[in-house]
């Protein structure tokens, strides 16, 4: 498996973020030869390239979110939705995936660690870019207002507070830390004076109007935000504001796309995607699939670790199984035939993968001891999986124009921000019941005669598997803290766990920041 290193700033930046990064999780003290340490002292005169730090604050955060692990494995690992068996020996690495999916980390955790240092970090740069040393003119604020609140949302959705420096302090200053409400204030006060200054762009092949923050990005950030603002701030969302903003991206073109896993693929042609990451795929494509399958710009096969619980597979509408044309929704995949048009990607189907698999020529797809290679429902638990244990995912398909190795990861599109509107609707008084059978009919699923609490968050689930926002929405919904398959008893119905762990270092080296309760 491929990890992310956490990397050191250059020492101008790293001396002033001293104070929330941390070399180690075992060698809490700092030498004067280490590397973050500058020599002698350093003061912030401001960015000297603004496009510059710009584009590579953007190209870290693009990094950050195609990681399989750290933010990935915090937002999906740790729900019903997703998880990262032991196989053997294969994806052990001392229980670091076990633990998210049972909610039994701990506060030394690496990913969490790892999240902490990186998210915190974007907020300082971007903070940099910001400042009037830099002198940024009015899209570039904005843009860097909006990468500021982006990664501050996350490190108050996942941490429960924010730690801020101000890019002129002195690197002997402990960063002062947000309340979960005062982060709330700060990063919807970001996007709105961002906003006016965001580029328009419209559905569609454009340049770069997708790959950075656009109009309709800054509208689907503050509608995310506002819509889950209950959490930070105690008080009832201002739900008519999610629903206007949602109502301002689709005043700009943006609508729902039929052909799913159409939406998915190398170009931006669809009338969904508004913001999507210059982050390679393959994690989301590998990641799950067997060593054997492969496609032909990967010969070398799959990672074999992902998967999903058969809880989360029946959640979806038809038979168990990924015939083509036979009565599943379109969301929960296929294979597909020599008949269909898409013959040339026989073998590895789309959506969840379950059953027999299949070689790119039609015959059965054997493992390695040379049994047929059947993906199975169930897995016997965390631990002690063979080969073919678990149903897989496949989003990203590595048959589709661009192949497995192409930039461009979805982050915010159409569909989530039409199910936040009918979310807000309904906890308005109003019927979410059009909007979201609106989707279902689309999607080949069959329309609801009324929509629940638990038929809108199963919705979301289906609509929008691996793509960052199934721990989000469990917790909005509070089902975050239920039991799941796996789940360790003990921490069922357990509050501790809505929230991580601050990181070990990170308290010992910022005094102003207080451990998360239960920890």
């Amino acid at each position: 498996m491929k990890r992310n290193m956490i990397k050191f700033m250059k020492p101008v930046l790293a001396t002033a973020f001293l104070s929330l990064l941390t070399v180690s999780c075992t060698d809490l003290a700092i030498e004067e030869s280490d590397s973050i340490i500058a020599e002698g002292s350093t003061v912030f005169e401001g960015v000297a390239d603004v496009d510059a730090s710009i584009t590579n604050l953007y190209n870290d955060t693009y990094g950050q979110l195609g990681d399989q692990g750290n933010f990935f494995a915090l937002n999906e690992v740790s729900t019903d939705e997703t998880l990262v068996p032991t196989r053997g020996t294969d994806w052990g690495d001392n229980g670091i995936w076990r633990t998210l999916h049972a909610h039994t980390w701990s506060p030394t955790h690496q990913f969490v660690l790892n999240t902490w240092n990186n998210l915190n970090q974007n907020v300082l740069r971007a903070s940099q870019i910001l400042d009037p040393l830099s002198a940024p003119n009015a899209e570039q604020e904005a843009q860097a207002r909006f990468l500021r609140a982006f990664s501050m949302y996350f490190v108050l959705d996942l941490y429960g507070v924010a730690p801020f420096r101000q890019p002129t302090d002195a690197s002997d200053v402990n960063p002062s830390v947000f309340s979960a409400s005062e982060a709330y204030d700060f990063i919807v006060n970001d996007l709105e004076t961002a906003l006016p200054n965001l580029p328009m762009a419209g559905p569609g092949p454009t340049e770069e109007g997708h790959s950075r923050a656009n109009r309709a990005a800054g509208h689907f950030m503050l509608a995310k935000v506002m819509l889950n603002s209950e959490r930070y701030t105690g008080s009832q969302p201002n739900y008519q504001a999610v629903v206007d903003h949602v109502d301002a991206i689709a005043a700009e073109g943006y609508a729902l796309q039929a052909g799913y896993f159409d939406i998915f693929k190398q170009d931006v042609s669809d009338s969904e995607t508004i913001w999507y990451a210059k982050a390679g795929v393959g994690n989301r494509i590998w990641n799950g699939l067997h060593y054997n399958q492969n496609s032909p710009d990967n010969s070398g096969g799959g990672w074999n670790g992902f998967t999903t619980l058969a809880e989360f597979y029946d959640s979806f509408e038809g038979p168990e199984g990924n015939a083509a044309g036979s009565g599943q929704e379109e969301r929960r995949g296929w294979v597909p035939g020599a008949n269909d048009a898409d013959s040339q990607n026989l073998g590895i189907g789309y959506g969840f993968l379950v059953g027999q698999q299949y070689e790119e020529d039609g015959t059965i797809l054997k493992d390695r001891s040379g049994n047929p290679l059947v993906f199975t429902k169930e897995l016997p638990g965390l631990s002690g999986n063979g080969e073919a244990t678990g149903i897989r995912i496949i989003k990203y398909h590595p048959g589709d124009d661009g192949g497995s190795f192409r930039s461009h990861e979805i982050v915010f599109r159409y569909a989530d921000a039409h199910l936040m509107k009918a979310e807000a609707m309904m906890r308005m008084g109003g019927n979410a019941t059009p909007l979201v059978n609106e989707l279902r009919t689309l999607r080949g699923a069959t329309p609801l005669g009324s929509v629940t609490d638990a038929d809108l968050l199963a919705e979301r689930g289906r609509e929008l598997y691996v793509e960052f926002w199934r721990r989000n929405d469990m917790l909005r919904f509070g089902q975050f803290t239920r039991a799941w398959e796996f789940k360790n008893e003990a921490s069922v119905g357990d509050d501790t766990w809505k929230l991580y762990p601050i990181p070990v270092n990170a308290l010992l080296s910022n005094p102003n920041l207080v451990q998360n309760p239960g920890y």
